[in-house]
């Protein structure tokens, strides 16, 4: 794993195919943390992360010298603070672009990323569209939050740097080329939202993200099973 300094006994439960681990491991190798990966059988989970998070039994979890941080924003911005003599700093210093961070952050969450688990779920063609619109929609205000964040330079929602808002999104960027390949279409559409289709190619070209991103090709095959699984039992209730 990923090099820099002391962190102490740090271990990151995740699966390889989830945004939410990918979030994490791009806040730990940003920061040059050290950590131990501990991939999880979702289908069979271990006691290790039944007993780290008991209340949602789910990936990703992070365990910092024996004790449990679960869920995936909460651990990024734990990262931060906790080793925060490590790297740059992810969150902004300035307590309103900090806020504006967050703001945008949770919309992803909610606007972006919670549709888009709903398109896997679609029991027809037309219900797998409205929820694929509104990510359209969402898409086009974060056009806004990028220009907003990065105060017109339109490079990182960081700004010159990557940033928390940069972590959250980024996690799901090998999904969303994934997305543009089985679609055929482009999620970030240069020609509608040009400063987000330049961050893809951008956030991309990281080391962090070279690191850590999960091949396309795998990330094509992995959606394409959801897919399937779903369609067969959509016709196993009907």
């Amino acid at each position: 794993m990923a090099g820099g300094g002391g962190a102490g006994e740090l271990k990151l439960l995740g699966h390889w195919a989830s945004s939410y681990v990918t979030r994490v491991k791009l806040a730990l190798h940003l920061k040059g943390v050290s950590y131990e990966y501990v991939e999880e059988d979702l289908r069979n989970k271990s006691d290790l992360l039944l007993a780290s998070n008991p209340v949602h039994k789910t990936v990703p979890v992070l365990i910092h010298n024996g004790n449990p941080i679960r869920e995936s924003q909460i651990i990024v911005q734990y990262i931060d603070e906790a080793f925060s003599g490590a790297g740059d700093s992810l969150l902004p210093a300035d307590p309103h672009e900090r806020a504006v961070a967050r703001f945008w952050a949770a919309y992803i969450e909610d606007k972006l990323v919670a549709p888009w688990e709903k398109v896997f779920r679609a029991k027809t063609e037309e219900e797998r569209a409205a929820w694929m619109k509104q990510m359209f929609v969402a898409v086009e205000a974060l056009e806004g939050g990028l220009k907003e964040c990065s105060k017109g330079k339109g490079c990182f929602f960081g700004g010159d740097s990557v940033g928390y808002v940069d972590v959250v999104l980024g996690g799901g960027v090998s999904f969303v080329h994934a997305n543009d390949v089985i679609t055929g279409g482009k999620l970030f559409d240069a020609a509608k939202t040009p400063l987000l289709a330049e961050w893809l190619g951008r956030f991309g070209e990281l080391d962090a993200a070279k690191a850590v991103l999960q091949d396309v090709d795998r990330a094509v095959e992995y959606t394409k099973v959801l897919y399937a699984r779903n369609a067969a039992t959509t016709a196993a209730n009907n």
